[in-house]
């Protein structure tokens, strides 16, 4: 364990005594916090704002003392809290918190306070706190925000189910083994259907599963993940739904590490990486790897740069998966094309200029140049086309294309690293732009894209 700024624990206060001191608007959402638990509220001041005398009227469990907080306030209390302005009020209840032995938040009173309060996602009975230790409240709201847009409101729904459901999934016969494969195919059912909420036949349907899956009960999954061309706000939240949930990541070289860091801290991570013309580890060892820890029981997340379906070789991991009777799921993901082309504010398409769109990859699995495309539909003027890993053999495919009669002057952009804040962009045409490339030193990845649809709103 890294070592902890502070401790997060979660304080169950239902039926428990809680006070609040100040009429303030913070404290105000410090009474309605305290409220929802189920506490027993007790406010202090003398001047409460609007918010806390509709509080006040409208819960059974807040009740409103016109004055100044007393020693004799604190008897009895589980917890407090101070938003207050005043010094004195302040050094009073940090005095009167001492001798009860209650735990106070004073807030922004850091020093005086023996607990922070955190940004709080709430889908209880699941809660989410996150904290940064008071340095950034705002950069713990934007946390929230993210955390939230992976845990929708309709989230709490299924929570709730977990906790109904737990006794009759312990009374059901299941040994350990089965109960936890019970509850991974909650899990997966509550990402997949996460907008709808959760009735009495999916637990009855997801216990006849678990039953008839019997020895292969222990049986992993794998789930094939695009990761995005690089940016890692570009992964999709069922990409990072699906990273949260895995016990193995295998993962390429041109994966980001930010992108890493949506799995969560106990999974294992494990470099495959494909690099062209570079060493790299061989496509039977990678798809041998999946097949032997589904096996093992695992939640496999493979996670591949831009959209694994787009020149990812995921036909033969997919075809491995199927071989093996184990299940394999596939997240697709933004293509580099599609970020190339928001990286130079162009469209692939055009109604004009571009009634089509064209993916190739510009070598084969061997690393050399294909002979083999259909070079009219390459040579179209009315075609976009974008072409992957393709800084290597631009020079013989520009010779090719310029053969095959595409006109010299063809719009066509070499983007390097799409999305990333390395991005770099070379402009040209179909007949310059392997020269201007050559003058530049390229660290990777790259696409190339053509047509004229790229300049018409350029």
């Amino acid at each position: 364990m890294q070592p902890l700024a502070t401790l997060p624990v979660f304080f169950p206060l239902a039926g428990k005594k809680v006070i609040v001191i100040g009429g303030s608007e913070g404290a105000a959402w410090k009474v309605d916090l305290a409220a929802a638990t189920g506490a027993r509220v007790d406010v202090f001041t003398a001047d409460p704002c609007e918010k806390i005398c509709e509080l006040a009227a409208g819960r059974d469990n807040v009740i409103l003392h016109s004055r100044a907080v007393t020693a004799d306030d604190f008897t009895g209390v589980a917890l407090a809290f101070g938003a207050t302005f005043d010094d004195a009020e302040a050094a009073l209840a940090r005095a009167a918190a001492d001798a009860a032995g209650v735990p106070l938040n004073l807030a922004d009173r850091p020093g005086m306070s023996d607990f922070i309060m955190g940004a709080i996602v709430n889908r209880s009975p699941m809660v989410i706190g996150v904290s940064t230790c008071g340095a950034s409240p705002v950069f713990a709201q934007a946390v929230r925000g993210r955390i939230e847009s992976l845990v929708p409101a309709s989230f709490t729904a299924w929570a709730r189910a977990a906790q109904d459901w737990r006794p009759s999934v312990l009374a059901s016969g299941l040994d350990f083994t089965g109960r936890r494969d019970f509850w991974r195919r909650f899990t997966r059912l509550a990402f997949r259907d996460i907008e709808r909420p959760p009735r009495e036949s999916d637990r009855d349907a997801l216990l006849a599963e678990t039953r008839a899956a019997g020895p292969a009960v222990a049986r992993g999954r794998v789930t094939l993940v695009g990761a995005g061309p690089g940016d890692p706000e570009l992964i999709t939240l069922k990409g990072m739904r699906a990273l949260a949930g895995a016990d193995v990541v295998l993962f390429d070289d041109l994966v980001p590490a930010g992108i890493l860091d949506f799995a969560r801290r106990e999974a294992t991570r494990i470099n495959v990486g494909k690099r062209g013309y570079a060493p790299s580890v061989r496509q039977e060892e990678i798809s041998a790897l999946l097949v032997s820890l589904a096996k093992d029981g695992k939640h496999v997340v493979r996670l591949k740069g831009g959209d694994p379906l787009i020149f990812g070789r995921a036909n033969e991991e997919i075809a491995a998966m199927r071989a093996a009777g184990l299940e394999i799921e596939i997240v697709p993901g933004v293509t580099a094309a599609c970020a190339s082309a928001a990286a130079i504010g162009a469209s692939l398409t055009s109604r004009e200029t571009a009634r089509r769109l064209q993916f190739i990859t510009a070598h084969t699995k061997d690393g050399v140049f294909p002979d083999d495309f259909d070079w009219a539909a390459l040579a179209d003027p009315r075609a976009t086309t974008a072409v992957y890993m393709g800084n290597r053999t631009l020079p013989a495919l520009s010779t090719r294309l310029l053969e095959k009669g595409l006109a010299p002057d063809t719009p066509a952009f070499l983007i390097e690293r799409a999305s990333t804040p390395e991005e770099r962009v070379i402009r040209g045409t179909i007949a310059d732009l392997p020269t201007k490339v050559a003058e530049e030193t390229l660290v990777g990845p790259v696409m190339v894209l053509i047509g004229y649809a790229l300049v018409d709103n350029c």
